[in-house]
Formats: structure tokens, sequence, C-alpha cells
């Protein structure tokens, strides 16, 4: 039995995404992150690879918990300067025919209304090809920046985004009905108001009473990426992701994530085998074996250290400054010693919430590679057979769309026709 591969690019509109130091490289091309033209090759390059979509990551906010201070990643160009994902989508488009661009965009620091008139339009002008990666963020710097005084705790912002994904469908969905843009120039009538109805959400967190500003997209919702690890991310991940993006050490770890995250989502009605799950791999390749082996090696001498404990640091929340490469880090409560955390079990940040256990030193050199910003070669033996040229195809969860939209039967019925349709395609 034959199965397709899936291959999604990772990356990140700035120098370091994470492979810290290794802008320092002759061949690296990251510095020009800020120039279209990088953009554009690097898309072109993807497509003639028969990637099914690029990925930007995001953050915002800024990594300042290594050694109390930003200077490290300032020095080392650690996720700074970073430069805004969506405003990539227009011109990756215009230079591909059938890339899937994902965008990561975040629940916490933007309006659902403002938000969905952004993705709508960035999926009219990419003729459906946009997608979205939630995010909850986990950068104190961020919330800080944005007049929030700090984050909200990890639960609490699952449970925002979580309302925040129930007002984008309402939008997406619900507001515009198939058929209310008539442009009909004989009548004068552009569209039918019969057809265009207010939302009129009213939850916890959000006031949002009114019309999506944006006629029907091609795709009305986009593709939705998640990558919770934590308990509460895996729930949302399972209730509304159609691919989940995973970065597990090894293939148990995978195996049980996926097998974990399927069933969570056969719990919420969805069919498990419709979720697609991309795992992280960094791929060094060349002609042999050996000549693959040397270009590790040379990329090691470009490593960071202190690049990759400002990420690190960041992540967990834990100044990594205090501690010397060989120290075994161990957060204990104060009752007792905190059992150690499996990779699956960890949150936003990479931190369990109960406790961790890491012999931090071994893990820099490899953290430090996690990313290349373009294939360095090819082997000449190197055979792929071309996957289906499309960001995804993942099962919508219709029953949860129809009560989120407040859609009727005859609607229903026709939301229905049309994800079946967009994921038989």
């Amino acid at each position: 039995m034959t199965k397709t591969i899936r291959f999604n690019a990772f990356e990140m509109n700035c120098v370091g995404h994470q492979s810290p130091g290794l802008w320092r490289h002759p061949r690296d091309r990251s510095w020009q992150y800020k120039d279209l033209e990088y953009w554009t090759d690097l898309a072109k390059l993807l497509e003639t690879g028969f990637f099914d979509s690029i990925f930007i990551a995001d953050v915002i906010g800024y990594y300042d918990v290594y050694k109390g201070n930003l200077d490290n990643a300032l020095l080392q160009g650690v996720q700074i300067p970073v430069n805004d994902p969506l405003q990539l989508a227009n011109p990756i488009a215009l230079a591909t025919n059938h890339l899937g661009i994902g965008i990561t965009a975040s629940t916490s620091f933007e309006h659902p209304y403002t938000f969905a008139r952004r993705l709508s339009t960035a999926d009219h002008h990419t003729k459906g090809r946009i997608g979205w990666n939630i995010v909850t963020s986990y950068l104190e710097s961020g919330a800080k920046n944005v007049g929030q005084g700090g984050l909200r705790s990890h639960d609490n912002r699952y449970d925002v985004a979580s309302e925040y994904l129930e007002v984008v469908y309402k939008l997406f969905e619900g507001s515009w009905e198939e058929g209310a843009v008539v442009r009909d120039k004989e009548r004068g009538i552009f569209a039918d108001p019969t057809k265009i109805h207010e939302v009129g959400h009213k939850g916890k967190y959000f006031d949002v009473p009114g019309y999506h500003l944006c006629e029907p997209s091609p795709q009305r919702t986009p593709v939705l990426f998640q990558a919770g690890a934590s308990n509460a991310g895996k729930d949302v991940a399972a209730g509304h992701a159609e691919c989940v993006f995973i970065s597990t050490p090894l293939k148990d770890a995978t195996r049980a994530y996926v097998a974990d995250i399927r069933q969570r989502a056969a719990a919420q009605g969805r069919d498990p085998k419709k979720l697609l799950v991309y795992a992280m791999a960094t791929i060094i390749v060349d002609e042999t074996d050996a000549k693959a082996r040397a270009k590790y090696e040379e990329y090691v001498k470009y490593a960071s250290y202190d690049g990759a404990l400002v990420l690190m640091s960041g992540w967990t929340g834990i100044d990594f400054g205090h501690y010397k490469p060989a120290d075994t880090v161990q957060q204990r409560s104060h009752r007792r010693r905190t059992p150690v955390r499996r990779p699956e079990d960890l949150d936003d940040r990479g931190a369990g919430t109960v406790g961790w256990y890491w012999r931090h030193g071994a893990a820099l050199c490899r953290l430090a590679l996690y990313d290349r910003r373009y294939p360095a070669g090819m082997g000449r033996g190197y055979r792929h057979r071309r996957v289906q040229p499309r960001l995804c195809t993942g099962a919508r969860n219709l029953r949860r769309r129809d009560r989120l939209c407040g859609a009727g039967t005859s609607e229903a019925r026709r939301l229905c026709h049309r994800l079946s349709r967009r994921n038989a395609a």
C-alpha cells in the first residue's frame, strides 16, 4: 500500500529562525528576508521540488529572558528583526501556481473582526491558497507591548482562542450566503441584502454584532494549521485544525502524538484520517553520505551557543544564562521533585506545566541546525513522486460549523457541498 508524501517548508520572516548563527554561512541568504526576491526565489524552488506549502512562523515580541536582556538576541539576530508574515502571501502567490501559503497569526494580540478581513483579503488575492497557523503566543514581551501588562495563563489563552475561532467562523461562513453577490449591472444590484446577515456574537471575550466586511473568498475559511503540544493545545488542534505541525524527537513520541491527536479528533466528531500531521525534520543532502556528513560538520562550525540559549530561554521562560553547558536543569515543586516531562507534554513555551528535566548542553547543536533556509544540495539518485498540488484538503467539522454559524438546513447543505467539492479537488 502506497501513501502520498506531503512536504511543507518551515520558514520565518526574519534572519535567525531556529538556526541561530547560520546567517554567517557564505551560502546563506537569510539576511535577504526583507527582499521580495528572496521569498519568490524560495517559493519557486519549493514548487519545483513538489512541496505542498510553505508554513511561515511568527512571534509578537522578542526573546529577552536569556541573561535578563535582549542583547544576545540582537547580537545573533534571533527572530529579531522580524517582519509580518501575511504580507508575503501575495508575492509568493504571484510567483507560483499551486504552492499553499500558511501564515502564523496569534489569537492573543489582534481582534478577530479585523483579522477576519485581512485573512479573507489574502484568500481572495491568492485565489484560495492561504492557510492560517493558529497560535496563542508565549512571549511576555509581546503582551506587554500591546498594552496587556502580561500574558494570560496558558489554558486561558486557549479559552480565548476557542471563542476567537467561533467568531471568525461566523464571519467567514455565516455572514454572506452563497449567491449573496449578484453583480447584476442591468438591475443595478451588486449584492442581495436578504442574503447577508449580522453574526450577532456576544461572548465572554468578544462582542461582534455585525456583518463580515468581505464577500466570500474562494475558501471562506482558510486551511487551518495548529501546533499545540499541551492538552489544551491538542484539544484545539483536534477540534479545528486540518494540519497539525509537530516537532517530536523520536519515532515513538511521534507515533504516540499522532494516535492521541486523532483519537481526540474522533471524539469531537471528526474523521481522524483527514487530519494531516506534518512532522519536523531537518534534512541535509548531498551526492554521498560522506559529503552530506561533511556538510553537516561545516554547518556546525557556524552554530551559535548563545543564540540557541536565547531561544530555549524564551520558550521555557527559564534564564539558561545561569547554567553551564554540562549542568542538569530540573524544575522542582516546593513539596517534591517533579517527574520527567515527555516532549508531547510540553506547553507552548516548551516547558512542562508541572516540571521538566533536561541536560541542556547536549541539545544546543541540534537546535542550532534546526532550520535551513535553502536546500544545499540534492543526491543524483533522488526520486520523488509528485504530490497533490494543494496546501491541504483536511475535513471540516460540519456539525460544529453549522452550530457556530447558525446556519439553517439548506445553508448547511450548501456548505457541506462546497467543502466536499474542495476536499475532493
